[in-house]
Order: C-alpha cells, then structure tokens, then sequence
C-alpha cells in the first residue's frame, strides 16, 4: 500500500537556488508513495511592508532568519530519494493536487532582468491579495484586476549529473528545474530523466497564475503545497523532460537562443510521435505542422523555453 509523507519547509529541509547530486535525500520513499511538500518563495528583499496588512507566514519568515547560503532565486523543499531510481531510469512524477498556502503573491522586475530591460531599467514589485477560497488574486494595477488562479510549480526537478556539481535553479536543464511550464499544473505529469541513484526529486517556485513568456521575470510568486506521487519507470528512454495532461502531451525545449529552444522542442515531439507510432520523421514533422501547437514557455531564465502541445486522441 502507497504510504504519504509530508515535508514541511523548514531552514533545515530547504535548499536556496541548488541542484546538486551530492546532496543528501531527506527522505527515501517507496516508488509510487505520495509526498507532500511545502515550498515557500521569496527572499527578506521582496517580502510586503507590514503596513500592508500582508502577512509574512512564519515558517518563511524562519527561513530568512536562518541566513541559509544563496546560489539562484529559488527556495527548493527536498530532496526525496525514491528507492530503486538508477541513472537511465524515469522518474513520473503525478501532480495530484496544489494548495495555496499564503494569501498573497508578489511579481515584479528590476534592472537588467525580464525580457526587456532596455525598457524598464528600474525596479518596480506589486504584492497581490490572494482570495484562497475563492482561488483568485487581485492585481492592483488601474482600477485593478481580479484574476482566477491556476498554480502550478516554476520548478521541479531531480538531481542533474554528478559531473554538473552545483547548478543554480535559474536555467532549466535536462535534468528540469525551472520550467516555469503552466500547464503542468494539478492533474499533469511530468516525466523526468534520472540522472543520480534516488532522483532525488525537489520542487519549489509556487506560481499562482503565469501567462507563457513570463515576460516580466515574475509570475505570481506564492507559497504552494504540492502533491506529488513519485513512481519510478524502468525501459524509457528519456533524455529530455516531457509532460502530459488529461487533454495534451508536451514535449519541451531550452536553449538560451530562442531558435534552438523550438527546435529542440520540436525534435523532441517528432521523437515521441515516431516512438508512439509507425510514421516516419518525415510524417512526424509534417503533422507537427498541421496539429501540434508551439508556446514560449518563458524568455527570462537565461535557457528560454519553448513547449509543444499534441492533443490526444488525434494520433494515441
């Protein structure tokens, strides 16, 4: 029987903007138990006045009180081993469900971040109130805007290869990372390559809604607890992260060239259409043209990103 186990964010079970191979698993499950993790964002620099009303949870305000080193922009929750992940395995990782664990978000820029910097060469950050029973934010920009929520989490990822040593959480990688991908959000599953004995799978990046490009730098920065069924798969050949809802298969692609970003995205679901079926490259490529749909994942996290959505049910 599948067990749960919950991580909470604590100074002692986060990692600040690393991936790392070395790192010890805080936990080791089973392959297919659930994990609950708690993930947090934000550092002391872009926490609201008090003023506001706005409160800082206390969790997070002990992780800034605790001064833990600082590579990337990330707070990381993991990592969790899963028993019997090797290097040239899978690691599925179902997203059954995300809870919104604060009542309010921040997005902002400053200089030389976002994607165009030549034009706002300044700083500039909104806090947005959260409704979490009503699942929506309102952005206090003109006479302000409510929006509906969709969360999903910026970064998921396992452990990259030893040989990488520490990598920050700003580029995603092959071993994941920072996907900022908002369709792999509650319901989807994402498919990981393995690259270090456990996975040693971690996650953090709470978005409460993001449009594709992330444009900015920011989407709606929020604490997020997420639901995660971890599942080790033996036979696929992975090399690449890929992910699927209940409606689409997504293939992906980063480079930092934005042209090379669609064209790994595009290899890379002509290679799954030809694993799925019997049509050639040639055919693949073509009704990639026809049916499959290329979004710009995001443009600000130095690798840009780019994803492919196939409907299912028109090939599988």
């Amino acid at each position: 029987m599948p067990a749960t186990h919950r991580l909470s964010a604590t100074p002692e079970t986060i990692r600040w903007g690393t991936f790392d191979a070395s790192y010890k698993p805080l936990v080791e499950v089973e392959s297919g138990d659930l994990v609950i993790l708690e993930c947090v964002s934000g550092g002391p620099e872009v926490m609201p006045d008090p003023a506001s009303g706005l409160k800082v949870p206390a969790h997070l305000a002990a992780i800034h009180a605790s001064n833990p080193p600082r590579l990337g922009p990330h707070i990381l929750t993991g990592p969790v081993a899963v028993k019997g992940a090797m290097p040239g395995d899978v690691l599925r990782v179902d997203i059954e469900k995300i809870e919104l664990g604060c009542d309010w978000g921040f997005c902002g820029f400053r200089p030389l971040g976002g994607t165009l910097p030549e034009d706002f060469p300044y700083k500039r950050m909104l806090h947005i109130p959260v409704d979490r029973e009503k699942r929506t934010g309102h952005v206090p920009v003109g006479p302000g805007v409510t929006l509906p929520l969709s969360p999903f989490f910026g970064v998921m990822g396992v452990a990259p290869p030893a040989e990488w040593g520490a990598i920050s959480t700003k580029e995603p990688r092959a071993h994941g990372g920072n996907l900022d991908n908002k369709e792999i959000g509650e319901g989807a599953t994402l498919f990981l390559p393995v690259h270090a004995p456990g996975a040693l799978f971690s996650a953090g990046d709470g978005h409460g809604v993001q449009g594709d490009g992330e444009v900015c730098i920011n989407a709606l920065e929020m604490c997020l607890t997420g639901h995660f069924r971890l599942t080790v798969e033996k036979g696929m050949d992975l090399k690449y992260p890929r992910a699927e809802t209940a409606t689409h298969f997504i293939s992906m692609g980063m480079h930092e060239d934005l042209d090379e970003a669609m064209k790994r995205a595009l290899r890379e679901m002509i290679g799954f259409i030809t694993s799925r079926t019997n049509l050639s490259a040639a055919d693949a490529y073509q009704f990639c043209s026809l049916a499959v749909d290329f979004h710009v994942t995001q443009t600000v996290n130095g690798e840009k990103g780019v994803h492919g959505l196939l409907k299912k049910g028109l090939l599988f």
